[in-house]
């Protein structure tokens, strides 16, 4: 099973330890079954940014505005998303969405429905 470490600061070190930093070594498994992903949605424009900060979106796959695109939840993914958190807004859902189904939650009601059809 793949493991992943996070480094998180002790809220209260040790007298003898104050002028260093001490961190304290977590492990979590990550399980493919329950995988969340990021919905990321370009809302501003990256025109006139510096040229790093357009890389990140690129690399994102955010490229126009109003754009979402779906990524799992990792640690890289979610540095990416803190250099652009300006420009972007971002929630974790549970299952990526196709094109098709985006559309589909998109589209309006018509406004009506048929009852029945006539025979021709």
């Amino acid at each position: 099973m793949p493991f992943q470490t996070l480094l998180t600061p002790i809220s209260d070190p040790p007298i003898s330890y104050t002028l260093q930093h001490t961190y304290v070594l977590l492990e979590f498994t990550l399980c493919p079954s329950r995988m969340a992903y990021f919905k990321i949605t370009l809302i501003r424009s990256s025109i006139g940014l510096p040229k790093k900060t357009q890389g990140v979106l690129a690399a994102l796959g955010l490229r126009k505005r109003m754009r979402t695109v779906f990524h799992p939840v990792h640690p890289q993914v979610a540095g990416q998303i803190m250099k652009v958190k300006e420009l972007v807004a971002v929630s974790e859902v549970d299952q990526a969405m196709t094109k098709r189904e985006m559309k589909e939650i998109r589209r309006p009601d018509p406004g009506y429905y048929v009852e029945k059809a006539v025979e021709r």
